[in-house]
């Protein structure tokens, strides 16, 4: 279990970080939500709280600021004292085939997907080298194992986490901080949703498990790497993708 522990989750006003936020809070964590609605993050902090009976902290994030990165961090110690867990989970899409993607397309989905994971990352774990512990859990994709057609700059992005995951790991282990990564399939949340029924049906044929992905099946694997039964495991890459890679 988590009791007491304190955990950042990125992009966690729904979806896939929504989940996780859950299923942390459920262990019997202490949740920070980042997400740039304050209004939204702030209406599922007080129901994590009221339901999970945890503490949450509700933040308006542009994950791109680095200083707002900065002031979340020294809000997160201020009001609870340490950060245990860091999941980055914020992302955007911007699809486009190669000749038609613009400087634009490409820099802005680089910049949310994979330099806010190299800021947050950096302002959090001072604090969890200064206390010898820490869990740092990073939502990459499949896609970022087996590219996709349309998606290159969100593909660069994610294979660019599973890099610098691994290298992380290496950097911090022997501060007792492990740095995972997590590479969900197809999965059911608003952005898959609102791709075309054809291309679902078709992406259905290529999973070996035949169906989409449900959030809680990753926040679940989520839970697991932010646990003391993940002690010994850091530099991985689990892919819950129902077999698609």
């Amino acid at each position: 279990m988590l009791k007491e522990q304190v955990a950042i989750v990125t992009g966690s006003s729904r979806g896939i970080g929504l989940s996780i936020a859950k299923h942390l809070a459920s262990m019997g964590a202490n949740v920070v939500l980042c997400a740039r609605n304050q209004d939204l993050v702030n209406e599922v902090a007080n129901e994590i709280e009221k339901t999970y009976k945890v503490k949450t902290l509700g933040v308006s994030l542009d994950i791109n600021d680095l200083d707002a990165i900065k002031q979340l961090t020294d809000q997160t110690i201020k009001t609870f004292g340490k950060i245990d867990i860091l999941i980055n989970n914020a992302g955007i899409t911007a699809d486009k085939l190669l000749m038609r993607m613009s400087e634009e397309d490409w820099e802005s989905v680089i910049s949310t997907n994979l330099s806010s994971v190299f800021k947050m990352t950096k302002s959090v774990i001072r604090y969890m080298i200064k206390q010898k512990y820490g869990r740092i859990i990073n939502v990459t994709s499949v896609v970022g194992v087996i590219g996709n057609p349309g998606q290159s700059n969100y593909a660069a992005s994610k294979a660019g986490i599973i890099g610098f995951t691994k290298s992380i790991a290496k950097e911090v282990g022997i501060k007792n901080i492990t740095c995972n990564a997590i590479a969900p399939g197809f999965i059911e949340t608003d952005m898959v949703k609102s791709l075309p029924e054809e291309y679902i049906n078709n992406i259905i044929k290529t999973i070996p498990l035949g169906r989409l992905g449900k959030p809680e099946e990753i926040s679940e694997t989520v839970g697991f790497l932010a646990s003391s039964g993940s002690s010994y495991l850091t530099g991985k890459v689990i892919s819950v993708d129902g077999g698609i890679s």
